[in-house]
């Protein structure tokens, strides 16, 4: 596991290859790792403020798992699913389908028509035929497919930015 002094000292490691001069001003902590931005040193000393007019400002991810770094454009914005759009492209992992664990909770304590109900309620994109193969993997134990659990996440009207990885692992 990478600790976010050890997710610093990597990111510090990467940006000294370069021979420009750069200041860490935040670290933020997330599920997949540590999001580590960086800006313009000069503007560090001029009293500026990070991604003020002098520009240069940056992230990179560090991954908390094997300290690989990844450029994430994506994360520089509050975007909604980011994280799993990483583990996705780099590790090929997806996340369990959180509807999946409440459909299959109602299966399991007041039926299919209640848990087929609610499936229908809170994923409104599955037809009726969708929705049955949902449940009907959900009720035997099983990760719905992925065609089918695309379509209970929110419809997002641009595509994610590529992930690119710019070293690592370390680990």
């Amino acid at each position: 596991m990478i600790d976010k002094e050890r997710a610093i000292r990597l990111v510090e490691s990467y940006l000294a290859g370069d021979g420009l001069d750069r200041v860490i001003y935040a670290v933020d902590e997330y599920s997949v790792g540590w999001l580590v931005f960086w800006g313009p040193l000069r503007s560090a000393r001029a009293g500026g403020e990070p991604g003020g007019p002098v520009g240069g400002d940056s992230h990179v991810l560090v991954d908390r798992h094997d300290g690989s770094l990844h450029y994430v454009a994506d994360a520089w914005w509050p975007t909604e699913g980011w994280e799993d759009h990483y583990l996705l492209q780099t590790k090929g992992v997806r996340r369990p389908d959180p509807l999946a664990a409440e459909v299959r909770e109602l299966v399991r304590s007041a039926g299919v028509v209640p848990a087929m109900r609610h499936l229908r309620r809170r994923a409104p994109r599955l037809g009726l035929p969708e929705a049955k193969a949902y449940l009907a993997a959900v009720r035997d134990g099983a990760e719905p497919p992925e065609d089918l659990a695309a379509l209970t996440r929110e419809e997002r009207t641009t595509p994610f930015w590529p992930v690119d990885t710019l070293a690592g692992p370390v680990e």
